[in-house]
């Protein structure tokens, strides 16, 4: 599949699979009250009234995603054309959170960009989404984190990210009042495109909420920590990573269905999506 954008959306990103399942299992969205107002275009503390449904909230990556259209990916030590190319607010993250917002429901996005271009980039991509991203950071010092996505014509990508801000100047972790926005959530979408200690702060503080955790397995080519997937609700590797994350090959229906039989037990529960060409999104499309 190619990748997509807003403007044609059809439900087939990661991201969308995963609002279809907090109606699918019908998740109490709209038992608990919001931390605080959701306003996309406002940081303000002087807030009116929190609706009544606990926002989605996104702690993941947020990317300056170098997007190349090529024919095929090039050889050992070769140099090849690419049809075209374009710099986009990207990450799987910040890629997510939009879908949210664009489809109308209340969404905050916790993550780091770097003080610089890129990081503006992803600052406006989010409010023009409708985001709530008064709690991403700026990191001084820090680029903001970047992929170059190479899109082949036969649909197949590959990526290979700089983690950057994503990764570093986290310290300890996030502070209080970004955690209680996690307690107050209806349901936290974390990824190992951050750190896995930043992970674990998040997961724990949301099931002191009672707050639903999914956790996308992309990203760190090693193994998850037993005390994150102690705390996650929903594992979603793909093909690719179910194969790295058991050890036995994915290539056939008999050969997935051994992995989520050996996954299930890792965690309480489990999906599977296919691994979609759609890490790089419009954002203004």
């Amino acid at each position: 599949m190619k990748a997509i954008s807003f403007k044609h959306l059809q439900f087939h990103h990661p991201s969308q699979l995963l609002l279809q399942i907090t109606h699918k299992d019908q998740l109490s969205l709209k038992t608990k009250p919001n931390p605080s107002h959701f306003n996309p275009k406002s940081s303000s503390s002087s807030s009116p009234p929190p609706p009544s449904v606990p926002p989605l909230v996104v702690i993941r990556s947020a990317n300056a995603d170098i997007y190349l259209e090529i024919e095929r990916l090039p050889l050992k030590c070769e140099t090849i054309s690419a049809k075209s190319g374009q710099t986009l607010a990207g990450g799987k993250g910040a890629n997510q959170a939009v879908c949210g917002g664009k489809l109308d429901y209340p969404t905050y996005f916790l993550g780091q960009i770097g003080d610089d271009a890129n990081g503006t980039l992803i600052t406006e991509a989010l409010e023009g989404g409708g985001v709530g991203w008064e709690y991403v950071r700026k990191v001084k010092g820090v680029s903001t984190g970047h992929a170059v996505v190479m899109l082949q014509d036969d649909g197949e990508n590959s990526i290979v990210i700089v983690g950057d801000a994503n990764m570093n100047g986290w310290g300890e972790g996030l502070r209080e009042r970004e955690l209680e926005v996690v307690r107050g959530a209806g349901i936290v979408l974390l990824q190992r495109e951050i750190p896995d200690h930043v992970n674990i702060q998040v997961a724990k503080a949301a099931k002191e909420g009672g707050v639903p955790v999914i956790l996308d397995a992309g990203g760190m080519n090693a193994p998850i920590p037993q005390e994150l997937l102690n705390f996650v609700d929903i594992l979603g590797p793909n093909e690719s990573e179910l194969a790295r994350l058991i050890g036995i090959p994915t290539e056939t229906f008999e050969e997935i269905s051994q992995t989520v039989l050996k996954c299930y037990d890792m965690v309480k529960k489990f999906y599977s999506y296919p691994c979609f060409s759609s890490s790089t999104v419009d954002f203004k499309s």
